[in-house]
């Protein structure tokens, strides 16, 4: 399964920044607001020792990593709901992306505008989610008025979803995103599944800050954290300008002395992939033979017929059952005849749950 984000954010907040050191994609940082005129998709690999460790053991022909697509989505203003700057149109493609990066400028600097006439993240937030909340609402609006008159004349499903569609409205309404409402997945998926609603998306907040605030953030950013700390949101401290030169250097060691004179262990992008796969739930599972060793990325919870068929849907559809061995195993082992005869390669059904690091071999009819 392809992961995607979007990065959104006011004009000028180092979204273009980030994206063009944390992927391959080439969008113009430039100092006015509207530089990105159409969304730019970069792909980004994400890194996994465990695949160094399969390769060191299998050698195949080939390792596939996992990846997630980054998508540099042009910075919204207030009034972007009812089509104010480049607002429609952006809208639109956030509906598309898995989750949100919201970036926010928590660093002052008197030679980069802002939008707003001053740095203040909450405020900024604030004008994000009040423009998606808008727009969300005219969505759940227009599907109120379209069954509406099938509940008022007693078709169950309708009224069902009315009563739901009338609890997100609620939220909306009072200036909270959809992602509040405390309602069961299957309840959402019935009501709102056909309607996209962007505020329901899992969010990251990234604090730009400056430099010299690294690693800890600075005033700006614990504004945000505190502000954000009830959203079950992720919130992670980057300098875009940090990134910048990171992505630009090819040796590891090089690297890793530049992020120590920062007091940092990992980059922005490191932590921004760990960050999705936790806000997401997502885990990795390997599959590992000659031609190919490959990383494929879940959700946690599947059960072994949902992950293979990540592969293909006939694995899942005829799936019978699934050789498991575990990474330490492996290693220690060294073959898959090793973990074998050692009494650790489980064989399991169609109820067994994945788990992150596992390394399978699916089995499926003709």
């Amino acid at each position: 399964m392809g992961l995607q984000c979007g990065i959104v954010g006011l004009p000028n907040v180092g979204k273009s920044t980030l994206f063009n050191a944390i992927s391959s994609g080439k969008a113009e940082a430039a100092n006015y607001p509207f530089c990105t005129i159409e969304p730019n998709v970069g792909v980004v690999t994400v890194p996994d020792e465990r695949l160094d460790t399969l390769e060191g053991l299998v050698k195949p022909q080939r390792v596939v990593p996992t990846i997630i697509e980054f998508v540099d989505i042009a910075g919204l203003v207030k009034g972007a709901s009812q089509g104010a700057g480049l607002g429609n149109k952006f809208l639109a493609n956030i509906r598309e992306v898995d989750a949100i990066v919201h970036v926010v400028r928590c660093f002052e600097d008197d030679n980069i505008v802002h939008v707003e006439g001053k740095v203040d993240p909450v405020s900024d937030k604030e004008i994000i989610d009040a423009e998606l909340q808008l727009k969300d609402l005219d969505s759940v609006d227009k599907k109120i008025q379209r069954i509406d008159k099938a509940a008022r004349v007693g078709d169950a499903k309708a009224k069902a979803e009315l009563e739901i569609l009338k609890l997100y409205k609620t939220a909306l309404e009072a200036g909270k995103s959809a992602r509040t409402v405390q309602i069961s997945p299957e309840e959402a998926e019935a009501a709102i599944g056909d309607i996209s609603l962007m505020t329901v998306k899992p969010v990251i907040y990234v604090a730009n800050v400056d430099e010299g605030s690294l690693p800890n953030g600075n005033k700006y950013s614990d504004a945000l954290r505190e502000a954000v700390k009830d959203e079950g949101a992720e919130v992670i401290v980057i300098s875009a300008g940090i990134e910048a030169q990171i992505a630009e250097m090819e040796d590891p060691e090089e690297r890793e002395l530049f992020l120590g004179e920062y007091g940092l262990t990992e980059s922005g992008l490191s932590k921004l992939i760990k960050a999705s796969y936790k806000l997401l739930g997502l885990i990795t599972y390997f599959t590992a033979g000659v031609k190919e060793v490959r990383a494929w990325t879940i959700h946690r919870g599947w059960k072994a017929p949902q992950a293979a068929g990540v592969i293909h849907s006939d694995f899942e559809r005829k799936f019978i059952r699934a050789q498991v061995m575990k990474l330490p195993d492996f290693a220690q082992f060294k073959t898959e005849a090793g973990v074998r005869e050692a009494g650790k390669l489980a064989v399991e059904g169609k109820e067994y749950v994945v788990q992150d690091g596992d390394i399978m071999e699916f089995l499926h009819s003709a």
